[in-house]
């Protein structure tokens, strides 16, 4: 075979070339690229780890603002109440002023509403005894042909409607 003949004339040149390849390789991509590459995935992990920690200080500031928020909230809440149960406590007692007040006037009216009351049935049964007398003594007159005597016909009438 002659190809196998060959290998002895062409096997320097081509552990040669392939030593240059290589070495070429080596050196454009090993010293050259592969540091730039791994300064820039360097580059890259410090920014990451820096914009970690900047969101984990941003979290936790957030986090401070948040819990101050709600206290101040809470507080606020607490004094809203407050001011409720006072407005509403304000709200009762000039609301029972008021009703104290109108109840008092309710009853005066009611007492002066009874005493008219009173005076008027008073006077109304007054009225129907006068009438119911000078009815009796018409009808009396009237029937028997006798005149009463009006002190009499009202004593009558009166023991008839109070009887």
């Amino acid at each position: 075979m002659p190809q196998i003949a060959q290998l002895g004339e062409t096997y320097a040149s081509q552990i040669f070339w392939m030593l240059l390849v290589f070495g070429f390789i080596f050196f454009v991509v090993g010293r050259g690229m592969v540091p730039k590459v791994m300064q820039t995935v360097s580059m890259r992990d410090q920014q990451i780890s820096d914009d970690l920690a900047a969101a984990a200080a941003a979290r936790a500031q957030a986090d401070e603002e948040e819990e101050a928020w709600r206290k101040r909230e809470n507080a606020n809440r607490a004094k809203a109440q407050e001011i409720i149960a006072e407005a509403k406590a304000a709200a009762a007692r000039s609301t029972e002023a008021r009703l104290g007040e109108t109840n008092a006037r309710l009853d005066s009216q009611v007492s002066e509403a009874e005493g008219r009351i009173a005076t008027a049935r008073a006077g109304a049964l007054d009225e129907i005894e006068q009438v119911a007398t000078e009815a009796a003594n018409d009808i009396v007159e009237r029937l028997a042909g006798v005149k009463v005597d009006s002190a009499a016909a009202r004593a009558a009438v009166k023991e008839v409607l109070h009887g």
